[in-house]
């Protein structure tokens, strides 16, 4: 990607599958040159073909749940020679299961991936947005956010920390020229049921959005500057405003019914 190019410039992680590819290829399709990262193999083949839009793609396959994968993925960013004019924070996994049951490698793994390395790629590209006065971050929250989460505990709870953090941000930066959105999707029609061992739920096993839609909801909101976007079908919507008027205990008795594994 040529430094002195004007074309913009956008970062998606999590992007070989699911609402990451459609997030990229909103991008590439609004002429972008895209570099997209995600842990497995699968990403080449992605770059490969989100770069048939037209514009520059490069892919980088790193685990951001480390601390060398963020620093791989900065290095990538650096070497792009260019500012980043927006960035499309997605990598996230789940855990299924009754917390006292999952291991702990697993929830870790969770935390560092959903939480850690989102605030780190924050901290990473933020400042540089600031001194230019321009710049877009999209954070991938979830209706899931918006309360307890039973059998997927530590999901739900990474999705509420990026959703306040997202929002927190939004407002120390809101006179500096930069937005900042929180994607918020509901079950979508993604691999993410079967790698969080999910499948065997009711969620799992029930219709799901499409995720293509789900980006571009996520795209335009971050293009018109929208604080966040509850994305798919009006089901989510409604879950969201309903959940407003609910105690705590009663969200997660109703969560609970769509996450409980069926032999639980």
């Amino acid at each position: 990607m040529a430094p002195e190019t004007t074309t913009p410039f956008a970062v998606v992680t999590g992007a070989s599958r699911g609402i990451g590819l459609g997030l990229a290829r909103q991008f590439a399709a609004h002429d972008f040159d895209v570099l997209v990262c995600a842990e497995d193999a699968a990403i080449t083949e992605a770059a490969q073909t989100l770069a048939r839009l037209g514009t520059t793609v490069r892919g980088v396959q790193v685990d951001l749940a480390t601390d060398d994968g963020v620093g791989l993925l900065a290095a990538e960013i650096a070497a792009a020679g260019r500012p980043v004019d927006a960035i499309a924070l997605n990598a996230g996994v789940g855990v299924g299961g009754a917390f006292a049951e999952t291991r702990w490698e697993d929830d870790l793994y969770l935390l560092r991936l959903n939480i850690v390395s989102t605030v780190h790629l924050t901290k990473l590209v933020l400042p540089a947005m600031i001194a230019r006065g321009a710049g877009r971050l999209l954070f991938t929250a979830s209706v899931a956010a918006t309360m307890p989460g039973p059998y997927y505990a530590t999901y739900a709870a990474s999705k509420a920390f990026v959703q306040s953090f997202a929002e927190a941000v939004r407002y120390e930066v809101k006179d500096s020229g930069v937005t900042v959105t929180s994607l918020m999707p509901g079950p979508t029609d993604t691999a993410f049921f079967e790698r969080a061992g999910m499948e065997d739920t009711k969620v799992g096993e029930g219709k799901k959005d499409d995720p293509a839609e789900v980006a571009k909801d996520g795209f335009e909101a971050l293009m018109e500057g929208k604080d966040h976007v509850v994305a798919g079908s009006v089901k989510n919507t409604a879950q969201v405003a309903t959940s407003k008027a609910m105690s705590e205990q009663a969200k997660a008795a109703l969560h609970a019914r769509q996450t409980e594994p069926k032999d639980g």
